[in-house]
């Protein structure tokens, strides 16, 4: 073999150990992940069927539900970052997000009910109720349908009904094809990507790159750290192509009772604005905190999210003052 012919045979050996290596990482980081995910939650068999949840904290309960490509382990993560402690934080994994089957009736009044049937079985009559995102459509449906279980109600980048302006994906050639892979579940891509093109993902989840890259190194790993918890996709895929269903019937939100907050960013990509905009005019004495900036991840704007929601939840007789025993939810 000539010396042009070992040159070829060793770019091809090394290439495949390369290809190897990358497969064995992959696999393993995602096994990583799909045990985490699995071992951190339990399920609660609810006359609304088999719900997966996590609790964290004592006090004062706060339901907190996961917007598209999460589950519990993202609502956990979505209540510390917004009333921190001093709160019982129950998580669900909604609807075909990991060990939650998806029902025949897979609507959001159906999942307004298995969020109350899983406040009985937890032995939480009424709670402060997080929606985040697609989260935000069964919060508000559960205000509705089932007013007595909410005492107050929060809704961050929600992804509710907006008639002439709908929430949707960004438009973006490169969002929409990462769009189609998520929802056949492709985790190798999910995987490869956050790797090699983190901007992709970071604009899909609905924020500027630019906004990402001018932030501070901790908002930096916060975001990494969110597109990382989307792994594995084919446990939440199930739950991504309910959540894909729009619906375009008007809730009654003007029938909202409980004291209500509701947070956006002009520059979300998904563009809930006009949603959250509607839902303030519609549910009666609805606060609304718009940003200029943020995206839907309202990028550097925790301290002042977190500002906001105290002083509402301080506002509704609801606020935990440091040492403060919690407060009994009448």
């Amino acid at each position: 073999m000539g010396r042009r012919g070992s040159m070829g045979l060793f770019i091809l050996l090394a290439g495949i150990a390369a290809a190897g290596l990358v497969f064995w990482t992959y696999q393993a980081e995602l096994q990583g992940a799909r045990d985490a995910a699995l071992r951190g939650g339990l399920v609660a068999n609810t006359t609304s069927g088999p719900i997966e949840y996590a609790e964290s904290g004592a006090g004062t309960p706060v339901l907190s539900i996961h917007g598209a490509g999460g589950g519990y382990d993202q609502g956990l993560a979505n209540a510390a970052d917004l009333v921190g402690e001093g709160f019982r934080v129950i998580a669900p994994s909604r609807f075909g997000y990991l060990r939650t089957p998806v029902p025949a009736d897979a609507s959001q009044a159906a999942q307004a009910d298995a969020h109350a049937a899983l406040l009985d079985k937890l032995k939480a009559p009424k709670a402060i109720v997080v929606g985040v995102s697609a989260g935000a459509r069964s919060a508000l449906e559960l205000a509705i349908r089932h007013p007595e279980r909410v005492a107050a109600l929060i809704l961050i980048v929600p992804g509710t009904y907006a008639p002439t302006s709908p929430v949707a994906v960004e438009g973006s050639g490169a969002s929409k094809l990462v769009f189609l892979l998520v929802n056949s579940g492709a985790d190798f891509v999910w995987w490869a990507l956050e790797r090699i093109a983190p901007s992709v993902l970071i604009r899909f989840v609905g924020v500027p790159p630019e906004r990402v890259a001018a932030a501070s190194q901790g908002e930096q790993e916060r975001v990494a750290k969110i597109v990382r918890s989307i792994e594995p996709l084919s446990l939440r895929f199930p739950g991504i192509n309910v959540d894909s269903v729009g619906d375009m019937r008007p809730p009654h939100m003007e029938e909202v009772t409980a004291p209500t907050l509701i947070v956006s960013a002009r520059d979300d990509l998904f563009n809930t604005l006009p949603a959250a905009e509607l839902a303030a005019r519609t549910i009666p004495g609805a606060r609304l905190v718009v940003y200029d900036t943020g995206g839907h991840l309202l990028v550097g704007r925790g301290r002042d999210v977190r500002r906001a929601v105290s002083v509402f939840l301080a506002g509704a007789g609801l606020s935990l003052a440091p040492g403060a025993p919690a407060r009994q939810l009448p």
